[in-house]
């Protein structure tokens, strides 16, 4: 076949016009021929050539998985794994392997990797700026120019007067919403709304109020509300939301709303794993300065490499869970010749469930009823590591040969029959209260003044103080206490009980197969179960993943789980739990390069709109319970909420929205209730997008900017907690942009969310982009100004890595021979980074990023990069926390707590005559909405279906491939209502099987889409016609349930955790 010969329309199976969009484009072209021409026999191969390869990191899904693009004709043709990079191969080719070799290892990738390239070449791409011509949802667009449309957004005006019924709309610009711009302004609020909510007294409170009014009252105007002044300037009215964002790109945001003044910069982690993140961050609270802080936003994992025992919980591992490439290879050899034994608790009988010893198919969310069943054996048997649990501080826990403790011995004060905080030695006389002063981290100029009292122990009876942070004198606690003690404080005593006597009870507070019977288990299975996960000492873990968390009591189920890994004592050791551990690409410690520091950065004050990290009680805001909306002073990056409080103006309206490659309408449980808002012009004034083509929520759009994909940008991926070894990926372009070339200060760059938010910040003279934006003396006027420092800084932190040779550096920039100057200059990228650097930044990005070699994870019998910190069986700060659903305090230990809605209301009015439990499910070939445009993939599975079990099939008179209807108590109707005019059902073929719980059905996550190209659409009056195979298959997120207690405007969610409930739900099946 001659290359003149290839049409389009047998490449890409369709026709696409339009110059806004890729199709019309020629690298689609280019990709089409060398694709098809690289697979002539008689064609010489020369993908294996090193000049021929680049070095990057997928994101086809989260794991981020290590990738090699082969070029030809200035054209990725193949993706294959990089062996470099752990997630690929296990165990990976060191650092020191030469590129000529690694060229010929092509490690292990998932299709949705491989297919990365129909995510790049994709026709349906946007390539310039869309602005709408019709009402939001319409899919009626213009094409606009890059500055003009950063020029409508700053400043605003009568943008749509083309729309019918927006002919005299003025729409406030970003210039406008940036009411206060006086720094030293906002910092003097700042300081001064922190000591209002620091107040108690009400009637006080009101008094600061009053007087905050009187000290601000020539500036009162900057102010959202006066009355509430908390609230914030009026800056907190535009909101930055992003769905998937890794670091690097991370900062561009960050610099944005800094630069901006604005405390609404708000993420996706909710709809993931939320309860998981936060229950572990609540875990993580060290005790510093008088308080606990500091907690961290991640979870643990199996070191699966070593474990002999491993119960996984709601991990999907050989289809997901960051499993197919990176965990099934650290698995799969264990299993078969019997080093590892594994149990499955999960509804379904998945492929990791057909390797395990025993499956449990549990009851969607009951999983804190399993956990307390067997924590209740644990205890009752004598099967949990005392030798873990009893030291009570540092110096205990090196004494004992650990690396972290926990407060498992701790005493709680016992009041009204119900925990509370920690029991304090100066406040019963034990030893004296000292005053302490130390620097303030945050501010060298400052210090931090302190009371410290000191926690208690029983020690063989006797109360004992300590420090939990003391190296010096080792305190070991008794583990079961509950008594009275005296207190030279008090004439009555006080009524103590330890942190894992507190943990007894609750597992007490049911009968072990009373807990077995809530969570439809046998108890036989759970008892087998308890006595192998404790038949291994620290080599055997509970593995959890999304299934326990995605719930309205998810964090509790979570807190449970975590527990039994308590008892295990199996933290920092190998075969335990595992942590992620990255190299510094931002420079903070000992890089050359600071580059999250920000100039400018404001100092930005108020309520933010989804209410995370704060108190409602210490508000003005409050004004008793249930409040409006939850407020979350345990999480943050609450997906769920960030469109239904604009729709609710709480706690107060929003004018301008900027969402980042996210489609919270098509991801988020009950998602059309987030499309009700966003086609509401009067609701959200100004909504604007970067995204990679007509989504399904930027389909909504007022503005839409084309981004860059994966294949084509930077990005440093991070790692995940099953990995222990050190890593940092570094996603780089490894092929010339397809979006627009544009120039921002001057300098050519593609449309990106990068380029884009720097016009912005241009045009809006932020000073956190531009002339000294980094550190207060690097320019930021390109966005390789940033990245390639971010790159330097992660060859050089720790030890040095080696620098590239004059031949290495001559691969490297053949491979780039290809890529235009607005992404790859050698000259501004020498300079950038300065010569001394340059050669080691090319040794890192000529294998993709920094790994560590495989047997650097491991010291003897415990991780290289342990977690190595106090960890929380009592949460003493989850307990002093109030729920604003109901005023009741939270908590602090490991609980059931059945689902329940916002206000405290069982769901089972929800229920009646709805039988069918419903759940999702991933499978390897599909990533939630982002690969629906790839060809090769619905090749293997062109739609999903509603798997159900044989019987309730047999009860419904179903049969495989019927069609039918998925309905619920709150969508009734069984639709997505897409505010166009248009309706979708919910339906899909029904899948019978007997490897699902019978009364659950569930779904594919990844089909049912109605935008993405799927659908027909206008630009500039062209009609572009979609193609119906990207709508294939059921997405039932819209039959979940809202919660009525906030008039149904919103999904179920856990209101400690903020998980989103995507598995509380009950349906029915109509057959069509």
């Amino acid at each position: 076949m001659k290359k003149d010969d290839i049409s389009r329309r047998k490449f890409l199976g369709l026709a696409i016009g339009g110059g806004a969009l890729l199709g019309g484009a020629a690298d689609a072209d280019g990709a089409e021929c060398a694709i098809l021409n690289n697979s002539q026999p008689d064609v010489p191969y020369t993908l294996n050539n090193p000049e021929n390869i680049i070095y990057t990191s997928c994101l086809n899904c989260n794991t981020g998985c290590g990738i090699k693009v082969k070029i030809q004709d200035s054209v990725a043709v193949k993706i294959d794994g990089n062996p470099y990079n752990p997630f690929s191969l296990v165990p990976n080719l060191p650092m020191a392997a030469s590129i000529d070799d690694a060229a010929l290892v092509d490690s292990a990738i998932c299709p949705k990797g491989q297919a990365g390239i129909q995510t790049l070449y994709d026709p349906y791409r946007i390539t310039k700026v869309l602005k709408r011509s019709g009402k939001r949802g319409e899919n009626k667009w213009m094409t606009i120019s890059f500055d003009k449309a950063v020029k409508e957004i700053v400043e605003g005006g009568k943008l749509f007067s083309h729309v019918v019924g927006e002919e005299n709309r003025h729409v406030e610009g970003l210039r406008s919403i940036r009411a206060c711009t006086d720094n030293s302004l906002m910092k003097a609020m700042d300081e001064d709304i922190k000591a209002l909510w620091k107040e108690k007294d009400a009637e006080k409170k009101k008094e600061l109020t009053a007087a905050f009014k009187e000290k601000y009252k020539e500036s009162l105007h900057v102010l959202i509300d006066p009355e509430h002044p908390d609230l914030g300037p009026k800056n907190n009215q535009f909101i930055l939301a992003f769905g998937r964002l890794k670091n690097g790109r991370k900062e561009f945001l960050s610099r944005m709303a800094d630069g901006f003044g604005t405390v609404n910069l708000h993420g996706h982690t909710t709809v993931c794993q939320g309860s998981l993140y936060f229950t572990c961050k609540a875990i993580s609270e060290q005790y510093k300065h008088g308080k606990f802080t500091g907690g961290k936003k991640f979870y643990w994992q199996a070191d699966l490499e070593h474990s002999r025992y491993v119960l996984f919980v709601g991990a999907n591992l050989f289809e997901a869970n960051y499993g197919p490439t990176n965990r099934t290879a650290r698995l799969i050899n264990n299993l078969v010749d019997g080093t590892t034994k594994i149990a499955v608790v999960d509804p379904r009988f998945t492929k990791l469930a057909s390797k395990a010893q025993v499956w449990i198919p549990i009851k969607p969310g009951e999983d804190a009823a399993l956990a307390l069943a067997i924590i209740q054996w644990m205890i009752a048997n004598g099967r949990f590591d005392i030798k873990f649990l009893q030291p009570a501080n540092k110096a205990a826990a090196k004494a004992a040969n650990e690396t972290s403790w926990t407060n498992a011995s701790w005493l709680v004060e016992i009041k009204d029959g119900k925990p509370g905080k920690f029991v304090r030695a100066a406040d019963i006389g034990l030893t004296p209260m000292q005053k302490l002063t130390v620097p303030d981290e945050n501010d060298p100029a400052k210090t931090i003044e302190y009371e410290e009292k000191f926690f208690v122990v029983m020690e063989n009876g006797v109360l004992k103080a300590f420090d939990p942070n003391d190296e010096g004198t080792a305190v070991f606690g008794d583990l079961f206490v509950d008594t009275e003690i005296e207190s030279k404080n008090n004439p009555s005593k006080v009524h103590v009980k330890s942190s894992l006597q507190l943990l007894k009870e609750s597992a007490l507070e049911n009968t072990f197969e009373g807990w077995c019977k809530i969570a439809g288990a046998d108890p036989k299975d759970v008892e087998q179960v308890a006595k192998e996960l404790t038949s291994y000492g620290k080599r055997a873990a509970v593995d959890i993943h999304r299934g326990p968390a995605q719930h309205t009591n998810g964090f509790y189920n979570i807190l449970a789980w975590m527990s039994v890994n308590m008892l295990l004592g199996n933290f920092d050791w190998k075969g335990g739990l595992s942590k992620p551990s990255t190299y510094g690409y931002d420079g903070a410690k000992d890089g050359p390069f600071k580059i999250s520091k920000v100039s400018g950065k404001m100092a930005s004050f108020g309520i933010s709109s989804i209410r995370h990290n704060l108190d409602y009680e210490h508000t003005t805001l409050f004004s008793g319970y249930p409040a409006k909306r939850n407020w979350y002073p345990l999480s943050s990056d609450v997906y769920e909420e960030i469109i239904p409080s604009i729709g609710d103006a709480y706690p107060y309206p929003i004018k301008a929205l900027f969402l980042y490659m996210g489609t919270p309408a098509y991801s988020l449980p009950a998602g059309q209730t987030n499309i009700d808002v966003l086609a509401d012009i009067g609701k959200l004034p100004l909504f604007f997008t970067s995204d990679i083509c007509i989504g399904t929520t930027s389909l909504y759009s007022d503005y839409i900017f084309p981004d860059l994909t994966y294949l084509e940008r930077w990005e440093f991926q991070g790692s995940h907690p099953n990995m222990v070894n050190k890593v940092e990926p570094i996603r780089q372009p490894s092929v010339a942009p397809n979006t627009e070339i544009v120039k921002v200060y001057n300098a050519e760059t593609p449309i990106c969310v990068e380029s884009t938010l720097m016009a912005l910040g241009e045009s809006l003279g932020l000073k956190s982009f531009g002339k000294g934006a980094i550190d207060g003396n690097i320019d930021l006027v390109h966005m390789d100004d940033l990245y390639l420092r971010a790159v330097a800084n992660t060859a050089v932190t720790g030890k040095p890595v080696t620098g590239a040779l004059e031949d290495e550096i001559g691969i490297f920039k053949k491979a780039r021979r290809h890529i235009p100057k607005s992404v790859y200059d050698e000259q501004r990228w020498r300079g950038i980074v300065g010569e001394e650097l340059w050669p080691k930044v090319v040794y890192l990005l000529n294998r993709g990023g920094r790994f560590e070699d495989h047997d650097k994870g491991y010291d003897g019998d415990k991780l290289a990069h342990r977690y190595g910190a106090l960890i929380n069986m009592y949460q003493e700060k989850t307990a002093t926390k109030k729920y604003s659903g109901t005023g009741k305090p939270l908590p602090g230990i490991a609980r059931y707590i059945p689902q329940l809605n916002y206000i405290g209301e069982s769901l089972q009015g929800y229920e009646n005559g709805y039988d069918l439990h419903l759940i999702t499910h991933r499978v390897v070939m599909q990533t939630k909405s982002r690969t629906a445009s790839s060809y090769w993939l619905l090749s293997l599975m062109p739609e999903n279906g509603i798997v159900l079990n044989r019987s309730d099939a047999e009860r419904l008179g179903l049969r495989n491939g019927d069609v039918i209807r998925v309905v619920s108590a709150t969508n009734t109707e069984g639709v997505w209502d897409l505010k166009n005019g248009l309706k979708k059902d919910i339906s899909g073929k029904v899948i019978v099987t007997e490897a699902i719980r019978p009364g659950v059905i569930s779904f594919a996550l990844g089909f049912g889409n109605w935008a993405t190209g799927g659908t027909d659409c206008v630009i500039d009056g062209k009609l572009i016609k979609g193609d119906k195979r990207r709508e294939s298959g059921i997405h039932a997120n819209a039959a979940m349930w809202t919660d009525s207690s906030l008039s149904n405007n919103t999904c179920l969610f856990d209101p400690v955790g903020g998980s989103v409930s995507f598995y509380d739900t009950k349906v029915k099946l109509i057959k069509m």
